[in-house]
């Protein structure tokens, strides 16, 4: 079964992690089969959370863009090298391809052959140097075992058309020789005597009581086949190693995790059939075919607190969305059909979770519940902000129940323990919550930190604006906002990027404000900082 990872947003906070954690827990609970993933580190206060309630961060997802994994590929689609021309062809007729990966004994990829190559080869070469093996002698002639001694064979290849007396006279036979022959007494009598590596006899021949007495002493292969003499030599020639025709000791090969856009992109500049998949190791995997190109499996997600496209993870229009959970204004992410949408105008998503656990009638265990009131204190700022709904509230205290917990204690607790920036880069404190908008061709970053002590944070004013300047000036980013949310004040102090300040004057009504503007009863992003720009833009 197919792996559905649930995420939120790039810059994870407290309530899309927890989110994805307890989504994830009913989901499973449900039969499913999900797991969290985050986009991003960690802040301080969400790793706080989970390490109050025991429960392990999630794994880092990069991406969902489709790999080569993703795609259909056939596992079987490789051959080793020591494997006959013969059983080689087979395979590729058995599997409908017009060439294989050749690999070592240990999987690792050799090289590769094709038909095409097979038939030059066997046209062109004279063939008169077998390398083989025994079995693949047997399995080629379907021939009968009469004497083995040797797995591998390799020789010069004859075979006995001369009369037996112009034979004997003219070939000198040895150890190194293989040799083609008929019902012929003297010609097999000669090459038992001579000792050489094989015998093969046409036509179901058989040695004589004596002279495979002779064979057996002197341990030469003897191997019997109802063909004639032409076609039996024609399938000891195909008996030969594949890896003779080794056309590309280095073909080129996709890595499992390669994404499928760089294979259309390299199969479109070199316009190959099929392509070797290989692990970190060089160990093939099988063979990509290019036709199976728009054959592949798209990963299924899951978003929470979230549903636009800038604050998702990268690849996310090559998934398949399956459902979305959030509770922030309507984006304009699209989905190939219709989905699970569920959307509330409540202060957090763990808010929307806890009516879809009493509507699936699972049990809420008390370190789920715990990070879930954790969300809900986090994103409300424990009940201040202006987002927080009845709803909220009343939720709130159901887990705190569950949970074991004095919701406001706990609140502090968690607040103090998150709160303080001391040693914090300002990188880490203006990207800990930071999130993307977009109005028309602008781009605007809005970050926010929470704080029980500005102080700590004014003191790094010039630092501040410096790395706002810079996120524009590097990133394709017009307005660079940070406000400082102080919880005990209730109120926020803003930091901007120099050519926002016109705009911030504008939207919130204020003659030449400064850097750390302190903004009372401000504290909510979704609805007290980031609408009066989206207003004041729409005007311009």
């Amino acid at each position: 079964m197919q792996t559905t990872y649930i995420f939120g947003h790039k810059i994870p906070d407290t309530d899309s992690v927890c989110a994805s954690i307890a989504l994830s827990y009913l989901k499973n609970k449900l039969g499913g089969h999900t797991e969290p993933r985050v986009l991003g580190n960690l802040n301080k206060e969400t790793k706080f959370v989970l390490d109050y309630f025991n429960i392990n961060e999630p794994k880092f997802l990069n991406d969902v863009k489709v790999r080569i994994k993703n795609m259909h590929y056939n596992k079987e689609a490789f051959v080793e090298q020591h494997t006959s021309i013969f059983e080689a062809y087979k395979k590729m007729e058995e599997l409908g391809v017009t060439g294989l990966p050749l690999v070592d004994k240990n999987n690792k990829l050799t090289g590769y052959v094709n038909v095409k190559e097979i038939s030059k080869f066997l046209i062109d070469e004279e063939m008169l140097f077998l390398d083989s093996s025994y079995t693949s002698l047997l399995t080629a002639l379907k021939g009968k075992e009469i004497l083995k001694f040797s797995e591998e064979i390799q020789g010069n290849l004859l075979i006995a058309a001369y009369q037996s007396k112009t034979f004997i006279e003219n070939i000198k036979l040895s150890s190194n020789d293989i040799l083609i022959v008929g019902d012929r007494y003297k010609i097999m009598e000669y090459a038992v005597n001579s000792s050489i590596k094989l015998l093969i006899l046409v036509n179901n021949g058989t040695l004589p009581k004596e002279l495979l007495s002779i064979a057996e002493k002197n341990k030469i292969n003897v191997i019997s086949t109802p063909y004639n003499t032409f076609k039996s030599s024609n399938l000891v020639r195909l008996s030969n190693a594949v890896k003779r025709i080794n056309i590309n000791e280095k073909p080129i090969s996709f890595n499992i995790s390669d994404y499928r856009n760089d294979f259309v992109d390299t199969t479109n500049k070199y316009g190959h059939t099929n392509y070797p998949i290989i692990d970190k190791k060089n160990k093939c995997l099988g063979m990509v075919r290019l036709v199976d190109i728009n054959t592949f499996q798209k990963q299924k997600v899951i978003l929470v607190d979230h549903n636009q496209a800038a604050q998702s993870v990268d690849g996310i229009e090559e998934a398949e969305i399956v459902e979305i959970i959030d509770h922030h204004n309507l984006s304009t992410l699209m989905t190939a059909t219709p989905i699970n949408f569920r959307i509330s105008p409540v202060g957090c998503t763990c808010t929307l979770l806890y009516k879809i656990y009493k509507e699936a009638h699972i049990e809420i265990p008390e370190n789920i519940a715990g990070i879930m009131l954790s969300s809900i204190i986090s994103d409300t700022l424990l009940f201040k902000s202006p987002t927080t709904t009845k709803e909220d509230i009343e939720v709130a205290k159901e887990l705190a129940k569950i949970a074991k917990l004095d919701v406001y204690k706990y609140g502090r607790k968690m607040f103090e323990a998150s709160t303080s920036v001391a040693n914090m880069t300002v990188e880490e404190i203006i990207h800990s919550d930071m999130k993307t908008f977009k109005f028309d061709k602008i781009n605007m970053v809005i970050g926010q930190t929470n704080t029980m002590d500005f102080k700590e944070i004014s003191r790094r004013e010039k630092e501040i604006v410096s790395s706002l300047n810079s996120i524009c000036n590097i990133g394709n980013v017009k307005i660079a906002l940070l406000f400082v949310t102080d919880i005990i004040k209730n109120g926020s102090y803003v930091f901007f990027n120099e050519s926002s300040k016109e705009l911030l004057q504008d939207a919130y009504g204020i003659d030449d404000i400064e850097e750390g503007y302190y903004m009372e009863g401000v504290i909510s992003r979704k609805k007290q900082m980031l609408p009066p720009l989206i207003e004041m833009l729409e005007r311009k």
